[in-house]
């Protein structure tokens, strides 16, 4: 089987193609050779296929020695959580977030719940799977422990908030039919004397996802949510992917929040809690970002994309929390690490705090500092297409090449992006506060790499 499935950061494949349980089991072996973990923590989301991987993993694991500490059904941030809490050496997380439905993958942990890369080990793993060498389990084969850490973690994500300080708000959640809905009822629990009001929709763990795969980034699957914020008269909504390590949240009209404005409102919202810190941003749409924590009293560190990436810079400046606009927030009392679960409570506190709707904490944003969104283009030379862009429409701008090629001027600015694995190319373009030049760049640039299809 080719080897396909290994990415810069973790494993993914097509179920049966090229990610199987033959796979799954090397690569438990290979991940307690490279890692010697002693004690591994093993979780899995709702997909049909993930227990049969995450069964094949544990038997690796076991192969090799290690003890597995078995989760079962869970969010990423709950590995991420056991692995620290527990002092596991490492962790595996099984699951295809908003994949395909036919779809799995692995996501790897290491201690402290540290990320794993290639640069951290990913790569021996590979060679070590593909050479496919390990020969007899060792003599003293690992065993295999279920346990229940939710309640500790529970506890961890709650110490972001103080439930007495939370007004009446009712808050829709959409859990898709992925694994949030049973960590969402233990934390809703803890709530049960607050004032809030919580109306659930595609509450219940679906491995087949009779209402589409979890994925509220892509807006088609957006109305639901939103129409249903609106029918039930809720304060917000909340939807998640299918492993819950990024949330999306809705204000009362309904009406989608993009990811670089709940940055800049989760950076309002922790720099109230810890004044004068640092926040970790990414450079695609970063101006409402830099402006709110400069405002705030706090210090803004642009980082290039990506999981890894962004908590190693956390890590470094020690910053309180980190935001990509992809919905991935990071926090330095969670390990540094992503957490689905952690903003929304967040919101609802600082909601509380302001006495402000929703709609009005981000308005103000999202008027001074207008953007594109993503748009991802595919095309036959990706390459080709941002060197024309560069020569075209950077004369006079402030160029800067940490993540892309992104290019400023007085009034507008734009990055653009290649993907490390296919031939598309992204593009966000962000302006102060003037919506036309925003769309005026934003269709210039678009025609011009489409002319590259």
């Amino acid at each position: 089987m080719a080897l396909s499935a290994f990415k810069t950061y973790d494993i993914r494949g097509r179920v049966g193609e090229t990610l199987d349980e033959g796979l799954a089991y090397r690569l438990g072996r290979a991940f307690t050779q490279v890692m010697a973990p002693g004690e591994v923590v093993l979780g899995r989301d709702i997909r049909g296929s993930s227990e049969m991987l995450q069964d094949a993993l544990a038997r690796g694991l076991m192969d090799e020695g290690a003890e597995v500490l078995d989760i079962g059904l869970c969010g990423t941030e709950e590995v991420y959580f056991a692995t620290d809490h527990l002092g596991a050496g490492g962790g595996l997380m099984v699951t295809a977030s908003h994949n395909p439905i036919g779809d799995n993958g692995v996501k790897l942990i290491g201690p402290g719940a540290r990320p794993v890369s290639r640069a951290s080990g990913l790569g021996e793993m590979e060679a070590l799977v593909e050479a496919d060498a390990f020969g007899a389990p060792v003599a003293a084969v690992g065993q295999r422990e279920r346990l229940d850490p939710r309640a500790d973690y529970v506890a961890r994500v709650m110490s972001f908030v103080e439930t007495a300080a939370l007004r009446p708000l009712k808050v829709l959640v959409n859990a898709g039919n992925g694994a949030a809905g049973p960590t969402f009822d233990a934390i809703a629990s803890t709530l049960a004397e607050t004032p809030l009001d919580f109306v659930r929709m595609h509450h219940h763990p679906d491995g087949t996802f009779p209402n589409g795969i979890p994925n509220p980034l892509l807006p088609e699957n957006q109305p639901a949510t939103g129409d249903a914020v609106r029918a039930h008269g809720a304060d917000l909504g909340v939807a998640w992917d299918g492993d819950f390590d990024r949330c999306f949240l809705f204000d009362e009209t309904g009406a989608f929040i993009d990811g670089e404005y709940i940055v800049g409102l989760l950076a309002a919202a922790m720099l109230a809690r810890a004044p004068g810190e640092r926040i970790v941003h990414d450079p695609r749409v970063m101006w409402n970002t830099q402006d709110v924590v400069t405002g705030a009293g706090g210090r803004a560190v642009v980082s290039r994309t990506g999981h890894v990436l962004i908590k190693e810079t956390m890590r470094e400046v020690d910053a309180v929390y980190g935001g990509e606009m992809s919905a991935h927030h990071y926090f330095r009392d969670f390990m540094y690490c992503d957490s689905g679960m952690i903003p929304w409570l967040l919101v609802v506190a600082h909601m509380s705090a302001t006495g402000l709707r929703l709609s009005e904490l981000v308005g103000g944003m999202r008027a001074a500092y207008p953007s594109s969104g993503e748009i991802n283009f595919r095309l036959a030379d990706p390459q080709a297409a941002v060197a024309a862009i560069e020569a075209e429409f950077t004369d006079g701008a402030s160029i800067d090449r940490l993540d892309g090629l992104s290019a400023a001027f007085d009034d507008w600015r734009f990055n653009l992006r290649r993907s490390n694995t296919e031939p598309v190319v992204r593009l966000n373009v962000e302006a102060r506060g003037d919506w036309v030049l925003l769309a005026e760049r934003t269709q210039a640039i678009s025609a011009r790499l489409n002319r590259f299809r």
